[in-house]
């Protein structure tokens, strides 16, 4: 196969990979009933007049499934980390009891669940979609290749290798939704 055609098959491959990893973060803030640190992953804090991760300036650890704790690493930023979770819309009702804030996750409803899982199916259409995206961009650039006289036929096998490729990446969308949404549907 002809070099050009392998360069442009490992930038769809690498561009593919960095879809594959955005779908998995946006799978991840979907909250599946179970306490977890990276639903806050979103949350920003003020901190000395800038927006902070909130990991930046405390642990967030669970120390039961139903439960999130944040701790602080200075005690005067808990009234703004409970300002920050309450106006990021997690759907957590932050409990400061002075030292830590307690987040408590309920437990979800059947009716949350399916909703739950429509977001699921609905990120990882993006995430196809993404993929299928890549492949037409890659194909549109191996078929430029023409004019610097790459054939016909490597052309047709480059198009067949970014086919292949681009099945191989929705199949790992399609897991990466299964193991999502049975998550979610595990009570």
């Amino acid at each position: 196969m002809n070099d050009l055609i392998k360069k442009q098959l490992n930038d769809a491959k690498a561009v593919m990979d960095k879809a594959i990893a955005f779908t998995d973060s946006e799978l991840t803030k979907i909250r599946a009933g179970k306490a977890s640190p990276s639903m806050l992953d979103s949350v920003m804090v003020e901190y000395y007049g800038a927006p902070t991760q909130l990991s930046a300036v405390a642990s967030v650890n669970t120390p039961d499934p139903r439960t999130i704790v944040v701790q602080p690493w200075e005690k005067n930023l808990l009234s703004a980390i409970e300002k920050a979770i309450i106006d990021s819309n997690v759907g957590l009702n932050p409990q400061n009891d002075g030292s830590v804030i307690r987040l408590n996750v309920p437990p979800l409803t059947e009716e949350r669940r399916k909703d739950l899982g429509k977001k699921v199916k609905e990120e990882a259409e993006r995430g196809r979609i993404a993929i299928r995206n890549i492949r037409k961009d890659a194909n549109s650039k191996i078929q430029k290749l023409k004019s610097e006289g790459v054939s016909e036929d490597e052309i047709k096998s480059g198009e067949a290798e970014v086919q292949k490729l681009t099945d191989s990446y929705i199949v790992k969308v399609d897991k990466l939704s299964e193991a999502k949404e049975k998550d979610i549907m595990t009570v």
